[in-house]
């Protein structure tokens, strides 16, 4: 894992406390595209089960992970894709 990966999983297990974090750098796939970096670490796709989402629209979970990770947004991440769950609905999915 890149070091923007691993700072945006340090932000997201400080703010958020979840019991799932999956990080994906999926660059790679976009390579060419608008905002990728030669790099990488520019695209990813998140998800994060998190007690702080139970009761919270998706709208707000957004806004939640969005808030945690506002330097990396501003400064490197161009794509984020996420997939925000409370415990309860982690569980059901599975």
């Amino acid at each position: 894992m890149g070091e923007v990966a691993e700072r945006m999983r340090a932000k997201l297990e400080a703010a958020l406390a979840p019991t799932r974090l999956e990080i994906v750098d999926d660059s790679h796939r976009h390579a060419g595209h608008a905002g990728a970096h030669p790099g990488g670490e520019s695209h990813f796709s998140v998800t994060i089960v998190s007690a702080a989402f139970a009761g919270a629209g998706r709208v707000a979970r957004q806004r939640m992970v969005h808030a945690a990770l506002a330097e990396e947004l501003r400064e490197r991440v161009h794509a984020l894709q996420l997939r925000t769950l409370a415990p309860a609905e982690d569980a059901a999915a599975r």
